[in-house]
């Protein structure tokens, strides 16, 4: 069962930057990517960022240009770097893990593995 370990997220003006990490617990076959997905108030949880196994890298157009997906792989994390956060990016983050097919189209995997969420909150 593989579990992942989210850390980061936290408050900060519009504006601002935050990032996120997510550490999973034993290493991924070659078919799995690694995703942030987010729930905002009121609403559906929504695809934020994907990357696969080849670090190709696919974002929501909402966060396209603010947002970058990476990974520390001698860490084995994967982090989100968000800038120029807006209010509307207030939610709660979770790390994601799962099959490649699905999570590129910032889908998510039925299946897949999900962290506890870390909340970001982007104030006025």
């Amino acid at each position: 069962l593989v579990q992942l370990a989210e850390s980061g997220g936290g408050s900060v003006q519009s504006g601002g930057s935050l990032s996120v990490s997510c550490t999973p617990s034993e290493l991924f076959s070659s078919d799995m990517c690694i995703g942030w997905f987010r729930q905002v108030a009121d609403k559906e949880r929504e695809g934020v960022a994907v990357i696969d196994t080849d670090d190709d890298a696919f974002y929501a157009a909402s966060v396209k240009g603010r947002f970058t997906i990476s990974r520390d792989s001698a860490k084995n994390t994967f982090s989100l770097q968000m800038n120029s956060l807006k209010p509307e990016d207030t939610g709660m983050y979770y790390c994601t893990a799962g099959i490649c097919r699905l999570l590129r189209r910032l889908t998510e995997d039925p299946v897949g593995y999900w962290g506890p969420g870390t909340q970001v909150t982007v104030s006025t």
